[in-house]
């Protein structure tokens, strides 16, 4: 029997860590776009399909439904502080970057929901921690004196009001639902566009 070697320059190498980051990324891209179509109770299956990897890569990189949301919600509430720490960043610029993920993500508007308004029971216990630290961001920006700042709870009401106007099967249509809401609380909004330093 004659053994054939492969020549190495047909092996394929084994890329370890950066074929992991690499399934990392795009399992949390895949997910961003399911969520933002289907929100966070879509199939884990059409996320790892979406990803063009197998479900047990899913599972290696996120153990459970909590954890796929969380990195694909970090990733969205990262970007809001991001603006915030900006250093031409003002409340509408703020609110601009907020609007545009509303209007791309039906998942980031349930974790802005998650301030307590329903039951404890109903809202993941990430959501609290991450709706707080987008309310943290918003009002750093929130100038005194400022039409939402009358009272503690006059921001995340109206980031509520205006999240539950983001309806529409086109990004365009959520858009203009969202700017309308902002103009009717008489509230300026900069750019809708994701955040870019």
């Amino acid at each position: 029997m004659t053994q054939h070697r492969v020549s190495e320059e047909r092996r394929p190498a084994n890329e370890g860590r950066r074929a992991a980051a690499r399934n990392r990324a795009a399992l949390v891209a895949a997910a961003r776009a399911v969520y933002s179509e289907y929100g966070l109770d879509a199939p884990l299956s059409a996320i790892a399909r979406r990803a063009g990897v197998g479900q047990g890569v899913l599972y290696r990189h996120f153990p459970d439904r909590e954890a796929v949301a969380t990195a694909v919600l970090e990733e969205n509430v990262r970007e809001v502080e991001r603006t915030a720490a900006a250093k031409d960043t003002d409340l509408p610029r703020m609110l601009g970057v907020l609007t545009w993920h509303l209007t791309e993500s039906a998942a980031f508007i349930g974790l802005l929901h998650a301030d307590g308004a329903g039951s404890a029971s109903s809202v993941p216990s990430y959501a609290h921690d991450l709706s707080e630290r987008v309310e943290r961001a918003l009002r750093a920006q929130l100038p005194d004196g400022h039409r939402l700042a009358a009272t503690d709870d006059d921001l995340m009401i109206a980031v509520a009001m205006v999240s539950g106007a983001v309806t529409g099967p086109t990004r365009e249509q959520r858009e203009r639902r969202a700017r309308a809401a902002w103009r009717l609380l008489g509230v300026e909004v900069g750019p809708v566009r994701p955040f870019a330093e």
